[in-house]
Parts: structure tokens; sequence; C-alpha cells
């Protein structure tokens, strides 16, 4: 079902991505998902759900995630960083 991504794609495609696949996977409402709301205390994901969310990130950019990548990651800004950073390379 998912696709990865292009290398030029914005940050607000990005976001976009991950608000649906927060709602999909997460049943998180996409109204929820902003960049500054914190993935753990704000949407309520549990460490299981990061390692949900970490392979998603990598089924969407096609890249692997090296655990220490996503470690720091706790907002969704974090994360749109962390794809940025994964389809730079």
């Amino acid at each position: 079902m998912s696709t990865t991504i292009a290398t030029g794609i914005s940050n607000d495609e990005i976001l976009l991505r991950l608000k649906d696949i927060l709602r999909d996977t997460f049943e998180i409402d996409p109204a929820r998902v902003t960049p500054d709301a914190h993935l753990f205390t704000d949407l309520e994901l549990d460490s299981i759900d990061a390692v949900d969310l970490a392979i998603q990130v990598q089924d969407m950019t096609g890249m692997r995630i090296k655990p220490e990548d996503f470690k720091a990651v706790r907002t969704v800004d974090d994360v749109v960083a962390t794809v940025r950073t994964l389809l730079t390379r």
C-alpha cells in the first residue's frame, strides 16, 4: 500500500504523509498531528508504536533507519527531520 516518496518532497508534504500514516496505523486524528506535537505525550504513542512508526518511515523513504537515528525522535517535526535526512543521504 505505501509507496516510497521522492527526494524532492517538501517538509509540508512529508507532514501530510505522516498524518496519513498516524491516522491509518494508530487511528490518530490528523488534526492532532502538528509539527510540535509530542509523539508520546500529545499523540499517546508508546515504545512499541515508535518501532511501528520507524518501520513506516523506512517504508516511506525506502531507506533503512539506524536505531540511533530514531532514538532521539520525540516530536512530529523530529520525524519530518529524520525523513528529510534519510532522503538526502
